[in-house]
């Protein structure tokens, strides 16, 4: 029952819907199951929208399952950093002809760690995440947002940069559904619980207990 989470295109009549994980190449690069990108022109190179993520950094960008990635989304890692303990910022190394002199150690740049996104994430349109950035289970990412700071799970996140500006729900239900994990469940019980999950049917008293 359900989609074929090892499709590239789920859905035949939609080619710009994408599942990710079965398009990248880079082994840096890990998402997890029914996570889509929408690109109306090229859904299936989501790893260009991976700037500046170079091996010997060692960073990755690791997104859950069940996420839904909308067009524009830039995730800018860890090699778009540059040295700031020096008078200059400006990366003469690069250039070479003899300025490679000044490489940098991986212990002078500022570097963040792992990009990571959890599961349920909706991100908008046009998105920036910069290096490093924690995006928590359930959290909505507004269009055109330049996300530069972790955003705590279920919340709703706007703006540049981007800001929390409500939670999706009370405290209470936000601790429930990260113990409950659903996006870990198999699609039996994903479909048999849809129109719960969904907002079609009241949520039970002992949804939360009986599915733990």
């Amino acid at each position: 029952m359900g989609p074929d989470p090892n499709a590239v295109h789920p859905i035949d009549r939609l080619p710009r819907i994408c599942f990710i994980k079965n398009t990248v190449t880079r082994p840096n690069i890990i998402v997890g199951d029914y996570t889509y990108y929408d690109d109306p022109d090229d859904s299936e190179h989501f790893e260009d929208h991976v700037t500046h993520h170079y091996d010997f950094i060692g960073d990755k960008l690791i997104i859950g399952k069940f996420c839904a990635i909308a067009t524009g989304i830039k995730f800018i890692m860890n090699g778009a950093n540059h040295q700031m303990n020096g008078l200059t910022t400006y990366p003469f190394a690069i250039l070479g002809n003899g300025w490679e002199k000044c490489v940098p150690d991986l212990s002078d740049l500022p570097l963040k760690g792992d990009t990571i996104v959890g599961n349920d994430v909706w991100i908008g349109q046009n998105v920036t995440i910069l290096p490093g950035v924690h995006i928590g289970d359930g959290a909505v990412i507004g269009a055109n947002s330049v996300v530069a700071s972790d955003i705590p799970p279920y919340t709703t996140a706007v703006g540049n940069p981007c800001k929390v500006i409500k939670k999706r729900f009370n405290d209470e239900t936000i601790k429930r559904l990260l113990e409950l994990k659903w996006w870990d469940w198999d699609s039996d019980k994903i479909f048999a619980n849809m129109e719960i999950l969904c907002g079609k049917e009241k949520l039970p008293q002992d949804f939360f207990e009986n599915n733990m």
